[in-house]
């Protein structure tokens, strides 16, 4: 093996226990926009990985299936944040009518 190719599969192994990291660090964290952040970097750790020939095709399709189920997490996140944001902004039309005008 020589030296480039020895640096890529040391890379996709730092890879591997940086995105184990995050998930620890997303497991710990109740911010949902955190979260929302800490699961695309996940799932774009994971389309990597999935594309990296110094891991065993068994991993790669692992890793392919991790990223779809982190993706799908972030699309979830974001969603949940999506309406929490619209029933705040509800809740501002609804004081509007008590602005800074009538104060």
């Amino acid at each position: 093996m020589n030296d480039s190719a020895r640096l890529l599969e040391l890379a996709c192994k730092a890879l591997w226990s940086a995105t184990l990291s995050l998930m620890t660090a997303y497991m710990q964290t109740a911010a949902p926009a955190h979260r929302l952040l800490l699961a695309r970097r996940i799932a774009a750790n994971f389309e990597a990985l999935s594309r990296q020939d110094s891991f065993s095709r068994n991993s790669r399709e692992a890793f392919g299936r991790l990223q779809l189920r982190w993706q799908h997490t972030a699309e979830r996140l974001a969603a949940a944040m999506t309406h929490e944001g619209e029933g705040g902004r509800g809740l501002l039309e609804r004081l509007l009518p008590f602005g800074p005008q009538r104060l």
